[in-house]
């Protein structure tokens, strides 16, 4: 197989592209290590959070270099919930770029660098996160504390 019709470059991008979906899989199952366990399982019958590892594993084997999630926390337990988060902050804290949508103001406030709030399809406040975090106003009217 080694001197067959293909040319030695083919040959070569070949290996190296196996190389680099095999590095990929293992940053995702580092990630997710859940999905290693269930490597075999069919995907249909993950739970929704193990769904929603799945749905962010795959969008990271293509190495984004901007990370879009759209509410990746929507209908999940709150156990779940704080495990995404979780990750997605390691995610990012690997120097990853991520763009979140999400509903749950608190949790994306604790790991965003700068965040927008939007409300009716306009932006009503943006700012640092941090800083955000210490405005009473915006606390009481989107975190209700």
């Amino acid at each position: 197989e080694m001197f067959d019709e293909a040319t030695q470059e083919t040959k070569v991008i070949k290996q190296s592209a196996r190389a680099l979906k095999k590095a990929a899989l293992d940053e995702v199952y580092a990630y997710f290590p859940v999905l290693k366990e269930r490597r075999r399982q069919q995907a249909s019958t993950l739970s929704g959070g193990e769904q929603q590892m799945l749905a962010i594993g795959r969008a990271l084997m293509g190495r984004p270099s901007l990370l879009l999630l759209d509410e990746p926390s929507l209908g999940l337990a709150p156990l779940i919930v704080k495990e995404i988060f979780a990750i997605i902050k390691k995610i990012k804290e690997q120097g990853n770029t991520i763009l979140l949508v999400e509903q749950n103001a608190f949790q994306t406030l604790k790991i965003a660098d700068y965040i927008y709030v939007m409300e009716l399809g306009k932006i009503k406040t943006q700012g640092i996160a941090s800083d955000l975090l210490q405005d009473e106003q915006l606390v009481k009217a989107y975190l209700g504390s």
